[in-house]
């Protein structure tokens, strides 16, 4: 079995960590926020003092990293990735970023003698501990096949999208769906709780009818409960918003739906609701009606 190097254990990363170990695979970790890697190490992980040392012993390596920057200073910096990525090793990077950077980081790393897939995920926190993750993926169709056992160690499917950076611009793609779906579902529900419904019923009528969607799914009850326990964050759906915004602006296509709901996520970031999921766009629209959703 291949050594496997893991980078970024955040909500979705160490839980897709966690199943590697579980299948058997000898698993080093490399976290930049101190103490992450704990629970892993008890699973039987080793722990890399950075992303260099972590390079030079991986046969894999899989990176989920939170945005453009982080993932540059992971590859490109002096204790980088590619200063000690090894000849015929395979870099997957599962984090969303521009399509622009994952071109540019599968050209450096063959430049090592290394492949570099660009495999971003949809499931959220649930798949990433499920194991039920759907990887979509940008790079050499052979590389993929090669990979399919750790895939599959981690999700349930794997999209062959295309050449390098076809997986990130799916990924940006699709979460420019998820955040208008969101922002749709939140609004209407806004709306129903002004009119003064019972928003356990409405949701029912929506679940159940053309509105029904997986936004309605997984944010309908938490928005109720007011749970804004993170699944997936307010601020990283609107960092993919705002990659999307950029992606369709250079392929010249007019998004006014995208539009909408950055600025809305937007407006939740400012109000402080960052760190909290996604769903907590509701208390932006709960200030604007003012009552509970």
């Amino acid at each position: 079995m291949p050594t496997i190097g893991f980078i970024g254990l955040g909500t979705m990363g160490a839980p897709m960590a966690a199943n590697l170990l579980r299948k058997n695979y000898a698993v080093t970790v490399y976290n930049r926020t101190p103490g992450k890697a704990d629970e892993l190490v008890k699973l039987g992980a080793a722990e890399a003092s950075s992303p260099l040392q972590l390079a030079q012993s991986a046969d894999t390596i899989i990176t989920i990293i939170s945005n453009d920057s982080a993932v540059e200073e992971v590859f490109y910096g002096e204790q980088g990735i590619l200063a000690g990525i090894k000849p015929g090793a395979t870099v997957i990077d599962s984090s969303t970023i521009s399509s622009g950077l994952a071109v540019r980081l599968a050209a450096d790393t063959a430049a090592k003698g290394a492949s570099f897939l660009d495999a971003p995920v949809t499931g959220s926190k649930d798949g990433a501990t499920a194991g039920t993750l759907l990887f979509m993926v940008g790079g050499d169709p052979a590389v993929v096949e090669a990979n399919r056992d750790i895939f599959l160690s981690m999700g349930r499917e794997i999209v062959y999208m295309g050449p390098s950076g076809s997986g990130a611009t799916a990924k940006l793609c699709h979460n420019s769906i998820v955040g208008i779906n969101a922002a749709g579902l939140i609004e209407g529900m806004a709306i129903a709780a002004k009119g003064g419904l019972n928003m356990e019923s409405f949701l029912r009528v929506v679940q159940g009818g053309g509105a029904a969607s997986k936004q309605a799914d997984l944010k309908g009850v938490k928005v109720i409960g007011g749970d804004y326990s993170v699944q997936f964050s307010l601020a990283l759906m609107l960092k993919d918003l705002k990659l999307g915004s950029v992606l369709s602006d250079g392929m010249s296509v007019p998004t006014p739906m995208l539009e909408a709901a950055k600025s809305l996520f937007q407006a939740g970031q400012t109000k402080g609701y960052g760190e909290e999921d996604l769903a907590a766009l509701a208390k932006v629209y709960e200030e604007w009606i003012g009552k509970k959703i």
